[in-house]
C-alpha cells in the first residue's frame, strides 16, 4: 500500500502542474458583441446640386402640362354666290364678328364675269365656326380644304436658341465693362452686335409662330352663278377652239407626210412590184 502511494504521488504532482499551466495559458474570454462605433452619416448634397429626377414631373404630366402647342390652321373654301361684291362685305362682316380681320381683298372682272377673292384671318378656336358661317353665303360650295400643320418643335428650339443667345448677350455686356483698349472695345461691340441680330431675327420668328396659329388664315375664292337659261355659247371661243383642230389636224398630216418620206425605200419598191404585177395580170 505504502509503495502504490510512493508510485501514484508523482503521477499526480505531475498532472497538476499540467492542468494548471494549461489554464494560466488559455486566453481571456471574448464578449461576443462587437464594441461600439460611432454611426457616419451619407454626406450632404453639395450647395447647388440639381437632381433631374426629382424635380421633373411624371411622362404625362411633363410633356401636356409643361408644352403649350401650336398648331398653324389654314382653310380654302370657292363658293359660288349671286352678287361678287356683296359677297365680299359679308365675308368681311364675318372676320369681323369672330374678332378677326381681313387680309387682302380684290375683285377681278374678265369676259363679263366678275370673280373675288378675300383672305381673312380669326381666332383659331373659332376657326370651324367661320367655315359654317362662310358656307351658308354660297349658293354652291366647289371646293373647300382645310390644312394644320404643328410647329410646336421649332417654337420650342427657337426658345432654347432664344436663351442661349441672351447669354451670350450678358457675357459680351460683361467683358465690354472690362474692356480696356479701343481694339477690345470694338471687337467685343462687333460680336454683341452679330449675338443681338440673331435675338432679333429668333424673337420676329417667334412672334409670327404665334401669331399664325393664334389667328387662322381662311382663304375665299367667289365665283359669280350663270343666270338660269344662259347657254354658255361664245362665239369668240367658238372661233379659237376651231382654230385649234385646225392647228392640230395640220399637224397631224405633216407628221403623216414625214413617215412616208422617210419610209419610202421600203414602200416604194413593194408599191412598184404590185402595180407590175397587176398589170401582167390584167394582160394574161
Amino acid at each position: 500500500m505504502n509503495k502504490l502511494f510512493k508510485i501514484s504521488m508523482p503521477i499526480l504532482l505531475i498532472l497538476g502542474l499540467v492542468l494548471a499551466t494549461g489554464c494560466a495559458a488559455a486566453p481571456p474570454p471574448v464578449p461576443e458583441e462587437a464594441p461600439p462605433y460611432p454611426s457616419v452619416s451619407p454626406p450632404a448634397p453639395e450647395k447647388g446640386y440639381f437632381d433631374e429626377d426629382q424635380s421633373r414631373p411624371s411622362g404625362g404630366e411633363y410633356t401636356e402640362a409643361t408644352v403649350d402647342r401650336k398648331i398653324v390652321k389654314t382653310g380654302y373654301l370657292t363658293l359660288e354666290v349671286e352678287d361678287i361684291v356683296e359677297a365680299m362685305d359679308d365675308v368681311a362682316g364675318i372676320a369681323g364678328e369672330l374678332n378677326g380681320y381681313v387680309v387682302s381683298s380684290n375683285k377681278h372682272e374678265d369676259d363679263d364675269r366678275i370673280s373675288g377673292r378675300v383672305s381673312i384671318r380669326v381666332p383659331a378656336e373659332r376657326f370651324d365656326e367661320a367655315f359654317d358661317r362662310l358656307r351658308q353665303l354660297a349658293v354652291d360650295v366647289p371646293y373647300e380644304s382645310t390644312d394644320s400643320r404643328d410647329v410646336t418643335e421649332e417654337y420650342t428650339d427657337l426658345e432654347a436658341q432664344l436663351h442661349n443667345l441672351e447669354a451670350t448677350e450678358a457675357q459680351y455686356l460683361a467683358l465690354l465693362e472690362k474692356a480696356e483698349t479701343v481694339e477690345d472695345i470694338l471687337n467685343v461691340q462687333r460680336e454683341l452686335s452679330n449675338v443681338r441680330g440673331e435675338i432679333e431675327r429668333i424673337k420676329g420668328r417667334m412672334q409670327y409662330l404665334e401669331r399664325t396659329s393664334d389667328m387662322s388664315l381662311i382663304e375665299v375664292n367667289l365665283q359669280e352663278t350663270k343666270p338660269l337659261g344662259e347657254t354658255g355659247w361664245n362665239a369668240l371661243e367658238t372661233l379659237k377652239s376651231a382654230v385649234r383642230g385646225l392647228i392640230i389636224f395640220g399637224k397631224a398630216l405633216a407628221n403623216i407626210a414625214i413617215w412616208l418620206v422617210i419610209f419610202c425605200p421600203i414602200w416604194v419598191p413593194i408599191l412598184i412590184f404590185l402595180l407590175r404585177w397587176r398589170r401582167r395580170k390584167a394582160k394574161a
